[in-house]
Parts: C-alpha cells; structure tokens; sequence
C-alpha cells in the first residue's frame, strides 16, 4: 500500500471516529481528561449515575444521554441497560473553565512519574488494576515533560463535577491529578493527602486535567 493510500486511510478512519462517537481527537486542548467511573455494590445491583457537569461533555462511553443505567456486579462488571453490552467503567470527557488550585502539590521529574504516581496512587486508595490504568494512559504524557507540578483536586472538582448514584454508596473515592509541565524545578508546599477506606457499595472514579 502506497504511504499516500495510507495517510488517507488513517485520516478515513479518524474522522469516522469523531462521527460515530462524538469523541475528541488528541490535539484538542482539554481540560479534563478520561475521568473513569468503577462500581462495586456488595451483590448485583441495578445503579443509575448522573453528572452535573459545569462546562461541556466532549465524549462519554457509554452514551450518557440523560445518565447512565446499569446493572453492577461486585467485582466492577458492568451491562448498561440501553444497549446490553458489556463494559469495565463509565468514561467521560469534558471542557470547562474552572480555574484550578496549584497553590499547594508536588514537583516531580518527568522521568520519576511512574514511581510517584506509583505510590500516591496506591496510597490514596486505588487497588493496582485502578492504578495501573491510570499510569498506563498518563505516563506517555507526563514522564516526556522535565518537571511536573502534580496536585489532586478536592473541593473545587465537586463544584464543578457532581455525581449523583442511586442508590447512594457507602463510599466514594473521587481522584482527579491535576498536573502542569515545568522547565525547572520550584518549590512548592506540597498537600496532605488521606488515604482512602472501602466500605460497602464503592464507587471510585480517577481522570486528570493538564494545564498549559
């Protein structure tokens, strides 16, 4: 195949992307970026999941349409209800202007990214396979930039992303990085973090937002 054919191929095929799925492509200037959402009810459970989202939704996976309906295994399987189809998580994606706190974080060599989120990830509460795919999709962006000024939102992610789950879980863990590439390292105070405690019907959700 011709390098012309398959330049046009690839482009073919992106463009179908965008159509089928309403999807961004990279290159795009997000704000918050693959925010996942895993449910673990004690025993199957049906579970209906609506965003109050303060900015635009880019891409959902499922379709959000006027929220997500599922039926929820208690080891995170999921069926949505509107399609009968298997999937691991609730995916979104959105752009807002909210003006992120990076008063307070943590300055990290991009080529230490692995280790740190490594740690603080676990330390927060993700199991390994959470974490993991966390690492998996950040790293290649992260670990490219010589410093990264990291910190996790609290407060102002709420305002801006409120879930409502029915029925109300026992406990959410909610993980959205917040990061900003460096060109030198600057001392910054860095956040107390909690660690975080599963009890009952869980809902744990992690993304993160890249600032320029």
């Amino acid at each position: 195949m011709s390098r012309h054919k398959i330049k046009y191929l690839i482009l073919s095929l992106s463009l179908s992307l965008i159509f089928l799925t309403g999807c961004r492509l990279p290159g795009d200037e997000p704000t918050t970026k693959k925010p996942v959402i895993y449910l673990y009810p004690t025993t199957e459970q049906t579970v209906t999941v609506k965003l109050d989202y303060k900015g635009k939704l880019t891409c959902t996976y499922p379709d959000y349409k006027d929220g997500w309906k599922v039926k929820a295994q208690p080891d995170g399987t999921l069926i949505n209800l509107s399609d009968n189809k298997e999937y691991s998580y609730l995916y979104w994606e959105g752009i807002s202007n909210n003006k992120w706190d990076m008063s307070k974080g943590f300055v990290v060599k991009g080529n230490e990214t692995e280790e740190f989120l490594q740690d603080k990830l676990a330390y927060l509460g993700l199991t390994p396979k959470e974490y993991n795919e966390f690492i998996v999709y950040w790293l290649p962006i992260m670990q490219q930039n010589k410093y990264n000024l990291i910190t996790f939102a609290g407060e102002d992610y709420e305002n801006i992303a409120q879930l409502k789950i029915s029925p109300k879980p026992d406990s959410v863990l909610r993980i959205m990085m917040v990061f900003k590439p460096l060109n030198e390292y600057k001392k910054v105070e860095e956040p107390e973090l909690k660690p975080f405690e599963r009890t009952g019907f869980t809902v744990v959700e992690w993304g993160g937002t890249k600032i320029n």
